[in-house]
């Protein structure tokens, strides 16, 4: 059953800004894309690079390891449509970013 659970305070995520945060014993990457927020796994499928260290280019966070780059809307990947990473549903409450885990 899945639940939200709090990973991260709102104002401490500034838009562009992006990191790595853990939730139930899981890693995920959470990033703030214009004052919304997007939560994906944090492990890049090629190389299993960090994408919560990685860079936010035009809504794509580049793993900072070999550059792949995944649309933090849909987990997509731009280099390789056949490697998307999960995405989970993400809220505010009280100011703190929960992620659907």
């Amino acid at each position: 059953m899945s639940e939200f659970v709090s990973v991260a305070d709102a104002g401490s995520l500034p838009p562009g800004r992006g990191r790595t945060v853990h939730a139930n014993g899981r890693t995920f990457a959470l990033w703030n894309l214009e004052g919304e927020f997007f939560c994906l796994d944090d492990t890049c499928p090629h190389r299993g690079g960090p994408l919560g260290a990685g860079t936010l280019e035009d809504g794509f966070v580049c793993c900072p390891l070999h550059g792949w780059g995944f649309d933090v809307r849909t987990g997509a990947c731009r280099e390789r449509p056949d490697k998307p990473v999960n995405c989970y549903p993400t809220r505010i409450i009280d100011g703190q970013v929960q992620v659907r885990v």
